[in-house]
């Protein structure tokens, strides 16, 4: 039954990026190695933020605002690492629309640039599932289950897959806001991923809070959900302007 349970945790937090990989990603190459490129890049940003914050951990406290200044500072670092990845991913662009032009192929359609986006934006789910949530469900294979006193209702590895799978979705569909964002210019976007990013890691906080799980949870997939809306109408948007645009023959 442990086993079962372990997996069933496992395939909670990560299985509806799995489906998104096997019918979307795995059909092309280049974005398999799109996704695994992006993981190590997150993966070794998690790496680094962590040996940042060695000399500080575990914080011998049970007050919130030191986790507060850890939450911002690791959001701020991923934003960062964000707009560089995408300067490296728009130089990619470049050098394949100029090979394309050279063998006289098409250039990239925009829906090629969104699966672009979505399979970086998985990179960065896949690692933070693998950081915070993967690390930590070992135990759950074991011959019982853990419980934390202030959330007494639900087991801890229940609990770490939960938020890991709203977590998955905020980063894999902020990738493809925050590309779009980057290419039209549009502030908005730019604005709009971050600003989750932050707010969504600052509703792990309520759990410090007794029973606060069954709040904070809650909160998060509604920004989950939120980042979930937010970019299917930016793509319909984009989708719907450039099937109107005339052919110029």
């Amino acid at each position: 039954m442990t086993v079962a349970a372990g997996l069933g945790y496992v395939l909670l937090a990560l299985g509806p990026s799995l489906s998104l990989f096997v019918f979307v990603i795995a059909k092309k190459p280049f974005l398999v190695l799109t996704v695994l490129s992006s993981t190590l890049l997150w993966l070794v940003s998690l790496i680094i933020l962590s040996a940042m914050w060695k000399a500080f951990l575990p914080l011998k406290t049970t007050a919130w605002w030191p986790f507060a200044i850890l939450l911002v500072t690791s959001v701020g670092f991923q934003e960062i690492l964000r707009v560089f990845f995408w300067m490296g991913y728009k130089k990619l662009e470049d050098i394949l629309d100029t090979f394309a032009d050279r063998v006289s192929k098409p250039r990239l359609y925009l829906t090629d640039k969104m699966q672009i986006a979505l399979a970086g934006g998985l990179g960065h789910g896949v690692a933070h599932a693998v950081f915070f949530c993967l690390s930590l469900l070992t135990p759950a294979f074991g011959k019982a289950t853990f419980y934390v006193e202030r959330c007494s209702s639900m087991p801890f590895f229940l609990v770490s897959a939960i938020i890991c799978l709203a977590f998955v979705t905020i980063h894999t569909f902020s990738m493809v806001i925050a590309f779009n964002g980057y290419a039209e210019g549009n502030k908005s976007d730019q604005i709009f991923v971050p600003a989750v990013h932050l707010i969504a890691a600052s509703m792990t906080l309520i759990n410090f809070a007794s029973g606060g799980c069954m709040v904070g949870i809650p909160l998060i997939y509604f920004m989950a959900i939120l980042t979930l809306l937010h970019c299917g109408r930016m793509v319909w948007r984009r989708l719907t302007e450039t099937r109107s645009r005339p052919v110029v023959s």
